[in-house]
This record gives structure tokens, sequence and C-alpha cells, in this order.
């Protein structure tokens, strides 16, 4: 139930979908034992605690979406947390994935206890400080004397066998969500400031590992990195269909298809082809949560409960119940992250504060107009980059406009790679296609190899970029637009040919060092938002 289904069956009002997390959920109620272990129970394995905390996850969701499921929900929590208090207690219940996640489970009961649902909060508390304290130490995992500077291979963890590099990646995605879950009953700043992740980039945890730093700490910089990751890193590694996904992608990715020779110490050859659930099924199951929660997480009220707070930018809506029975709901016109104009109509019972969030990229070029007056200055705050606007009660319109400038950033070897408000863009290799497999049960799901048909070891010269906006004559976007040729949004830019090498068949070597010498005539080559791309060049050396 974690991992998408329930807010993709309630924010597509999918009513078959809604009948299955149901079923699924009375289920899982239905076998829950006298003691309050949440079932079913086989009798014949071990009682690990994480196995419950993505069913958590769903049924917060559900009774979220239909508040008429709270009291059967909140009898199987509070059966459950005075148990799983007990095993913990006696040590039982643990193995690595628990020690692992167990910030999961503590953002469950500060959920809990937030809301007042649960009848003892000296047990909750109690509960939250014994998960920490038979958890890993993600507080270390974080710091910088442990962050790895080199290649990771054959680097001994300091951590738990899950925690660190040398074996599950993901779990440090989740894990960034762990000082900041500890920081709110602790209140100690240190738990905030152990919280890293720079480089981390496992895509559908760290979204929603950034959308809870955020909502603890209040940074910019957390929604800034999440609305990155969702609009290149999750659609760079689907199908524009979605039937097909990768389990690893690359930055500089000239081939999908079985790796020779395979560089991953622990994935295995098929891993890089884009399938069904090559390699592992983990992701499969996973990715669907992606999209869903981003969505859900696009709107936040204040601590009052009396403002409401635009997080994420794009083509959403939402409607809720404020302080003092304020009900208000909000429409986003927009085609963000490909457009830079937003139009959002609200309409409110009360006059409120609303606040949206300017991101870093616009802050001192953004304007905003106020029911068709004129364009001014978009000035947020600076410290939560929030601008604040006072909405009076019945209907109200307005029109932000959040432009950016082309932005390059530092790679290995000197290389660059290019930036355009949320979007990354890379040069789009031409490929053919082939198919490996296809399911019995849904033809859509097919694994598909994917091979270049054009050169891509190119050079650029950053101060020829220039930015191109073709905006589709209907007003809509194709679906799906993320897939080859299709966004609107594109930069052209002087490259020229080089020596770049491959390693084995199916990857690039590093970048040559920059600058580095062409081997053949300037021409121009068109760059793509990341996202769409499925091969392609993300990191560039630079033209000497």
């Amino acid at each position: 139930m974690k991992n998408g289904m329930v807010p993709n069956a309630y924010l597509m009002n999918d009513t078959t979908r809604i009948g299955q997390v149901q079923e699924f959920l009375d289920y899982v109620i239905a076998h829950q034992t006298d003691d309050g272990w949440i079932g079913p129970e086989t009798g014949t394995k071990p009682r690990y605690l994480w196995g419950r905390y993505p069913f958590f996850f769903g049924a917060i969701q559900m009774l979220e979406a239909d508040p008429t499921q709270k009291e059967k929900i909140l009898n199987a929590f509070n059966k459950f947390i005075p148990l799983a208090n007990s095993m913990l207690k006696q040590g039982e219940g643990l193995e690595p994935w628990t020690q692992t996640r167990w910030g999961d489970f503590v953002m469950t009961l500060e959920w809990m206890y937030d809301n007042n649902y649960g009848p003892n909060k000296t047990l909750l508390l109690e509960t939250m400080e014994l998960l920490q304290t038979t958890g890993d130490d993600w507080f270390g995992v974080f710091q910088e004397e442990y962050f790895p500077t080199i290649a990771v291979d054959n680097i001994t963890s300091p951590f738990g066998v899950l925690t660190w590099l040398n074996m599950h990646g993901v779990n440090m995605a989740e894990g960034l969500k762990a000082p900041a879950a500890a920081y709110r009953f602790h209140h100690n700043d240190s738990r905030l400031e152990a919280v890293r992740g720079t480089e981390l980039c496992l895509v559908v945890e760290t979204m929603f590992s950034g959308s809870y730093l955020y909502q603890v700490t209040g940074d910019p910089k957390f929604p800034d990195r999440v609305e990155r990751i969702t609009y290149n890193a999750l659609p760079a590694t689907l199908t524009g269909t979605m039937w097909s996904r990768q389990y690893l992608q690359q930055q500089n990715q000239i081939a999908a298809q079985t790796m020779s020779p395979n560089p991953f110490k622990n994935d295995g050859p098929y891993s890089n082809v884009f399938g069904l659930e090559p390699n592992y099924p983990c992701c499969t199951v996973n990715h669907p949560q992606g999209w869903p929660k981003f969505i859900s997480n696009a709107f936040v009220v204040t601590q009052d409960s009396s403002s409401l707070i635009h997080v994420y930018l794009g083509p959403f809506s939402m409607k809720t119940e404020l302080a003092g029975g304020n009900t208000v709901s909000v429409w986003v016109d927009t085609l963000y992250p490909f457009s830079d104009t937003l139009t959002t109509t609200i309409e409110a019972e009360k006059d409120f504060d609303y606040f949206v969030r300017i991101p870093s990229w616009s802050v001192g070029k953004a304007t905003v107009s106020m029911n068709g007056g004129e364009m001014k200055p978009a000035t947020p705050d600076a410290t939560s980059g929030l601008l604040k606007l006072n909405v009076p009660k019945g209907r109200t319109s307005f029109t932000l406009n959040v432009p950016a400038d082309i932005t390059i950033e530092s790679r290995p070897q000197n290389s660059i790679a290019v930036h355009r408000g949320p979007l990354h863009y890379a040069f789009d290799i031409a490929r053919n296609q082939t198919i490996l497999a296809q399911n019995a049960e849904q033809p859509l799901a097919v694994d598909l190899q994917f091979e270049a048909t054009t050169p891509w070891q190119f050079a650029i010269d950053p101060s020829t970029l220039e930015f191109h906006n073709d905006p589709p004559e209907s007003g809509t976007l194709p679906s799906p637009i993320f897939d080859y040729g299709l966004p609107p949004f594109s930069m052209t830019v002087t490259a020229c040919p080089i020596i770049w090498p491959v390693a084995g068949d199916t990857f690039t070597s590093s970048p040559p060092e920059s600058p580095v010498a062409c081997a053949g005539e300037n021409q121009t080559i068109i760059l793509r938002p990341f996202g769409s791309t499925k091969l392609r060049i993300g990191e560039f050396p630079v033209i000497g």
C-alpha cells in the first residue's frame, strides 16, 4: 500500500484502484492478531517490525483521503504500538531492514502524536526513542568524516551492512529522513546539522525524504532539489509510457542493454535494460510512489493550520479546510516545468494568507500579478523562500512568472552540466530499439534494448548556449511528454567531435579532461530536457 497505490488511486479518482487498496487494508486489519501483531501471520517466520512500516504509510494516506476509515485504522495502530514497544525493549523484531529504516516508524508515531491519535503520548515518545537506539546510526553515516570521496568498492563500511555504501543505496535515500525525525522528538539542532545528501539521488525515496525534510526544517533547498530530481531523474529512468524502467541509469548513457563488461559489484548485467523488472523487482513496486507522493506533498498547511503553502510547482489542484472552518480550493493552470508561467485560482470562505515557493533559480526575476493587475516583483522571504499573498474571501486569481537563466555546474574532469530552472539538459542520442521480452499477461510491458544510431562524442562551447521555447499551439503538452523530442523546451550549442573512448560495449569512459581539443569541424547540436532522454550525454567536456 505504501508505494504510491493509495495516492495514485485517489488522485486519479480511479474506483478500481480505490477498491483494490480498500480490499488490501481490510484484509490486513481483519488478520491482526489478539496481541496486536498486524497480520496475516504464517506462524513459520519470525516477527520482524519493518514489514509493517510500508503498511503504516499506506493506511495513513487512506485515512487522510477517506476519514470514514479513521476508527478502524487507529484501533489497529493503537493495538500494534504497545506490542512493538515491548518487542523493542526485549530486543525482538530487529533485523537489518528494521534497524536501517527506523525513521519510517518514527514518522508514523509522530503523526499519531501530532494528531492526538494515540491515547498514551508517553508510550509514543518512548517507542520513538527505542527505535533510534536500536536502529542504525544515520547521524554518523552523514558526517563529513565518513562521506566517501573515492570509489567505494573496496572501502570497509563502518556502519551496518544496509546503511552505507557496499550494499543498498536506496537505504541512504530513506535514511535522509532519520535525523530530521529524531530532531522532532529530541529538539537537538545537531540532528538537523547531520542531514547531508548533496550527491544522493536515489529518485523516489530521495523525493519522499526531501518532502519530509522540508516539512520539518522549512529549508527551501529541499523542495528545490526535489523538483529537480522529480522532473529529471525520475522520468529519465522510465520509458514515456512508464511500462518499462531501468534499475540503473547513467548521466552519460550511450546504450541500454546487457552490460559487457558489467561494472557493478552488486547488480547484474541486465540492470541497465528498460524492462518490467530488470535485475531486481523492487523498483517495479516502488517507482509508482514517485509522482503521486510528489503531488500529494505539493501543498502543506502552516503549523497553526491557518495558511496554505504551495511548495512544488506544477499543474496541481487541492481542496482543504483550514483553521476556523475556512474551506479553500486551489487550481493551478500551467505547463510547468515546460513553462515559466503559472496562473492560480483560489476560492476561500474567509480571508487567509497564501504562500507560494519562489524557486532559488528565479529569485530576483520572478513577477506576480493579482487579478489581472500590473506585474510586480515577486520577492520571497529571504529565509523561507516563500512569497506571501493576502487572499480575501471569495475568488482570487494571480499569475506568477518564474523565469530562469541558463546555469552551468561543474562535473568531474572539468566537464560541465547544463541547467535552466528545474530542468537539466542533455544531448538526446538517437537510438534504435529491440524488444528482448514481452509479458504474456500485459503486452505493453516489454524489455527493451536501446543502441545509439548517431555520434555522441562531443565537446561544447558553453558561451554559445541558447534557450528555445516552442510552445504547443493547442496549449496542451503531448502525452507522454518525457520521451524523444517531445518537450517544447530545448537549447542549441556549438559543439565539435572529440576523441572519447568507450569502456566495454555499453559505457563511455570518464569525460576527457577539459579543455579538450576538437577532432573535427564545429557544428550546432540540440540539448533536450534530461527526463525525456533515454540515451544521452549529460556531462560535457568543454572545447579548448
